[in-house]
Parts: C-alpha cells; sequence; structure tokens
C-alpha cells in the first residue's frame, strides 16, 4: 500500500502542532506499517521554505519514511486539467495549482492520500482514497 502524504501532516509532525501533531505521527507511522510513503517534489518543496537547513530536512524525512516520489507528466497535465476545471466552475484562487500537483500525483501514483484536506481532494480527486490523521485508526 503506498500513501502520498500532504504537506499539511508533515508540518503538523515537524512543528509539533500541540493540537494535531501526535495525531499526524500516529497517522503516518500506521501508514508506514501498511507500506511505503510518498511526497511528491511539491510537498518536498513546501516543506523545504520552513527549514533553513535542507539537511535536516533530509534526515527528518528519511527518519518518517517518506521517500521523493515526482510526478510524471501524466500527472502534471491531469492537475493543469483539474485546475482548469476548478477555475472554470467558479473556483477561488484560494486554492493554487500546487493542491491538484498533490492530488493528481496521488491519484497517479499512490493507493491513498494522508491530508487534513480530505473535502477539498474529495471534490476534485474523486478517485483518491484520502485518509484524515484525525480519523479512527
Amino acid at each position: 500500500m503506498i500513501t502520498a502524504v500532504d504537506t499539511s501532516v508533515l508540518l503538523d509532525v515537524f512543528t509539533a502542532d500541540a493540537e494535531r501533531g501526535r495525531g499526524s505521527h500516529a497517522a503516518l507511522t500506521r501508514c508506514l506499517r501498511e507500506g511505503s510513503l510518498v511526497a511528491c517534489e511539491v510537498v518536498w518543496a513546501e516543506l523545504a521554505s520552513g527549514f533553513r537547513d535542507e539537511d535536516v530536512l533530509l534526515v527528518d524525512m528519511e527518519r518518517l519514511g517518506v521517500t521523493f516520489e515526482p510526478l510524471d507528466r501524466g500527472a502534471a497535465l491531469a492537475a493543469g486539467a483539474a485546475w482548469r476545471s476548478y477555475r472554470s466552475l467558479g473556483g477561488s484562487r484560494q486554492r493554487i495549482l500546487a493542491d491538484f500537483l498533490i492530488g493528481a500525483h496521488a491519484a497517479a501514483n499512490a493507493d491513498r492520500l494522508l491530508t487534513r484536506d480530505r473535502g477539498f481532494y474529495r471534490t476534485h480527486f474523486a478517485n483518491v482514497t484520502v485518509l484524515d490523521p484525525g480519523d479512527a485508526p
């Protein structure tokens, strides 16, 4: 079982979020026991912006068992099409293309997506199984 991980879950852990950190860490651990954890370059870039030292990020991601899994051309094109559809239906700029890249990557390269943002992903990527770290195991 391959689980793609969204930035929000990893930030919960890395920032030791008082409300969500433990639940997100437990969800990551559970998903890793069931298979592998992957994150696309968008997630890695979003995380890197919060780390002063990229070596610390690399060590932390390795410690969590999250590997780098890049987008392929098909996923990138699917993300662009989903973004275009979202905007043509009146979607606001509150959502950025990065969100669509993460969703399309999960759809193409994983069995499920671990994210706190389930409403968005469930709406725009119906073919992706979405896990919320706050849900019971």
